[in-house]
């Protein structure tokens, strides 16, 4: 890496734009005093961040802008810019990360002032930190020190330094500034972590009266939440029989209902018709009446005729009877003499039978007719026994009569037999009259008998109906009480009692069993009740959320502890590399400081020692102990620290002292211990600022070689008024005050300048 040029705008007494290339390696820059010169040097402290305004020869940004002159108006801002080359990507960022590309082969960094003593800085056009400035620059070791700058009245800076700032000088120019960056960086870190680490302890020891209650509180509820699990199982096996139990009994009522229904609307159909018959049958009773009021007058006839017929049974019997006599005594005078019986006498006879058949056929009684008959046959005897018999006239007489009594016979038995039909017709039609009569009674007994069965029937359809509807609001009232505590259950347990709700079970559902579950849940609810765990959710989610903040907050300090740990490590580490290298370099600083200082002083000897110094502090930062608590710090011995003397010893002189030697001794001894410096771990520059005013012209000769020697290792910047010196540059940089009054440059390479001098 190599300094490619430096460009300044407004700096100081650089007015105008200014652009100084550094293209060989040693560039000298040369002029009058108070032209300038060392101005290009400032602007390098400045664009590399340099932040002592006494370093820059001001108080205050505004001094470092140009004031304008006659002839140029001033500025309101200063701007220098420096390029490198990067062909070989040397730059890097070694511990903050930023986002800017750096695989360039130029890197230019640019730093900005303005009036209010605002600075603003920029690497590649990319305004960044003065921290990435100087971390990027601790890359390729050009250090915050100013090691790799030695301005004016500055040369023997190292060897007024105090040991610990003369230690500081020699890390940053061994390229070990990077170690104390990064150790400064990490205590602060440490400090950082140990300041957050008390902050979160105490934000936890507050949190934990909060997380204890909340923790007590949080028990309640899991115990609640057990109890919710045993009433959720509760709730299942409750809730899918309840609602198995109703949705069946449901069925079973519906069912049974529509079948009662079903039945009662038949029933009443049947009863409708049966009144209707018997409507109908009402209504034969008018022509039963008429069939009466007919039996009647058929029996009055029956009566009548009956009356007639033993009439005539009576006139034919005594018909019978008196034929029976004649027919006897026919016989009896067949079997005797035949007698005569007078006329008169015969007559007489035949007048009193007349009279006694007359009187028989009139006798209501048997005894009148047998007492006439038996009349009848004494006189016949007596008229026998004292007639003459005439048989041929008496025999034709009771022929006679026999006859006409036969005829008589048989016109009675007639009449008989015509009364014997008649009232065979009357009690047929008397018997088919009260068989229609007894039919229609049983007809209306049967249809009484079955309107009373159906209306039993009906009643018990009704009554089962009754019972049913009593079924009916019972279960209406079970699925009322069953649809507030599944609501009750939906609150307590969430939604998912629905979905038991849903599930049906085959087996029978005992309501003791259902009961048995009832109480138990009432139970598991009223603990629930007393626990008052009704906000549950609210609870566990800050506990939830002061647990995880807790168990943060416990993570975050293990991890800081973990934290103080690994910086303490890397703490450790890097001190101890540190020490490591440091003796590494402090010996091979010795080595070239010798050679360097019996080159300058013809002899003698020169060593840098390292020295340890013991110093008090105090500590403000909290300790933190194994207990976790914390103890505040106070005035501790934190041991030794590093320091660096200066031993030399000139040649045929016993003067050891460095206060002791004469100016020109000290600046020979800066110098050759600056350039034993820069030999060991040279720089990508360095920039020497009238080192050799105090030089005469033998010393300037040894100057001018070491020089030569340097720039084999770093690119050389000098400004000078030695001859000798600027001999040994390859290009010249004159600086001059035009007048405009702003700092005007020029240059020359030398080997054309001995090409126009030739």
């Amino acid at each position: 890496m190599t300094l490619k040029s430096i460009e300044l705008i407004g700096f100081k007494s650089f007015g105008k734009k200014s652009l100084v290339s550094f293209t060989t390696p040693i560039t000298a820059v040369v002029g009058p005093n108070g032209s300038g010169k060392s101005n290009i040097v400032e602007s390098i402290r400045f664009v590399l961040g340099e932040q002592s305004m006494k370093s820059l020869r001001g108080k205050g940004g505004v001094d470092l802008i140009f004031k304008g002159s006659k002839g140029l108006s001033s500025s309101n801002r200063a701007i220098v810019t420096i390029t490198f080359d990067n062909t070989n990507k040397v730059f890097a960022f070694t511990n903050s990360g930023l986002g800017v590309s750096l695989d360039y082969d130029e890197i230019s960094i640019s730093r900005e002032v303005f009036a209010d003593g605002a600075n603003r800085y920029s690497i590649n056009n990319t305004e960044v930190r003065l921290k990435d400035v100087v971390d990027l620059l601790a890359s390729v070791n050009i250090g915050s020190s100013g090691h790799h700058i030695i301005s004016q009245g500055e040369a023997d800076r190292v060897l007024n330094a105090s040991n610990k700032d003369r230690r500081g000088m020699i890390e940053d120019a061994l390229g070990l500034k990077v170690y104390q960056y990064r150790i400064k960086e990490s205590e602060r870190k440490l400090e950082k972590t140990l300041i957050n680490i008390k902050e979160v302890q105490a934000i936890r020891r507050e949190i934990a009266p909060h997380m204890a209650f909340l923790k007590k509180q949080v028990q309640a509820i899991e115990k609640a939440k057990v109890m919710r699990e045993e009433l959720a199982g509760l709730y299942k096996t409750y809730f899918s029989l309840e609602s198995t139990y109703v949705h069946n009994e449901t069925k079973r009522l519906t069912h049974e209902r529509r079948i009662l229904d079903e039945e009662g609307l038949a029933i009443g159909e049947r009863i409708i018709k049966l009144k209707e018959s018997q409507k109908i049958s009402s209504d034969t009773t008018v022509v039963e009446n008429e069939n009466n009021l007919k039996i009647k007058e058929l029996e009055i006839q029956l009566v009548q005729l009956r009356k007639t017929k033993d009439e005539h049974i009576h006139t034919r019997g005594r018909l019978e009877g008196v034929l029976e006599g004649i027919d006897r005594e026919l016989s009896r005078a067949s079997r005797t003499q035949e007698r005569v019986i007078p006329e008169a006498e015969w007559k007489e006879l035949i007048a009193h039978i007349e009279s006694d058949i007359n009187q028989a056929l009139e006798a209501s009684e048997l005894g009148d007719v047998i007492s006439i008959l038996e009349s009848m046959k004494e006189r016949l005897q007596k008229l026998y026994t004292d007639s003459v018999p005439e048989p041929t006239t008496i025999h034709e007489e009771l022929r006679t009569q026999s006859n006409e009594l036969r005829e008589k016979i048989t016109t009675t038995t007639q009449a008989i037999d015509e009364g014997n039909e008649k009232e065979r017709n009357i009690l047929n039609e008397i018997g088919s009259m009260r068989a229609l009569e007894k039919e229609v009674e049983v007809t209306l007994r049967d249809s009484e008998r079955m309107l009373y069965e159906l209306m039993r029937e009906e009643n018990e359809v009704t009554s089962r109906l009754h019972s049913i509807h009593f079924e009916e609001e019972k279960l209406a009232t079970i699925k009322n009480a069953f649809e507030m505590e599944l609501t009750e259950g939906g609150a307590l347990i969430g939604r998912e009692v629905i979905d038991y709700a849903r599930m049906h079970v085959e087996e029978e559902v005992v309501r003791s069993s259902q009961e048995d579950l009832r109480r138990r849940i009432e139970r598991i609810k009223i603990k629930l009740e007393d626990s008052g765990s009704g906000n549950g959710a609210d609870v566990l989610k800050e506990y939830e959320d002061t647990e995880e903040r807790d168990s943060f907050l416990s993570k975050e300090i293990e991890d800081l502890n973990q934290s103080i740990d690994s910086l303490r490590s890397l703490i450790g580490e890097l001190r101890e590399n540190l020490d490591t290298e440091f003796k590494v370099g402090i010996e091979k600083i010795n080595k070239q400081f010798q050679e360097f200082f019996a080159l300058m002083f013809g002899g003698g000897s020169a060593f840098l020692s390292v020295v340890m110094e013991q110093k008090r502090s105090r500590q403000d930062t909290a300790l933190l102990l194994e207990d976790g608590k914390e103890k505040e710090g106070e005035e501790n011995d934190i041991g030794f620290e590093r320091g660096i003397e200066i031993n030399v010893t000139l040649p045929q002189k016993k003067v050891k002292d460095l206060h002791m030697l004469s100016g020109g001794e000290r600046s020979l001894a800066s110098i050759a211990l600056l350039f034993a410096i820069s030999q060991v771990n040279p720089p990508p520059f360095l920039v020497l600022d009238e080192t050799d005013a105090a030089l005469d012209e033998a010393n300037s000769r040894k100057y001018g070689n070491m020089l030569e020697n340097l720039s084999r290792y770093s690119q050389l910047v000098v400004v000078t008024h030695n001859r000798e010196t600027m001999s040994r540059a390859q290009v010249l940089y004159g600086v001059t005050m035009d007048i405009s009054g702003a700092s005007k440059l020029l240059s020359i390479r030398l080997e054309d300048a001995s090409s126009y001098a030739k």
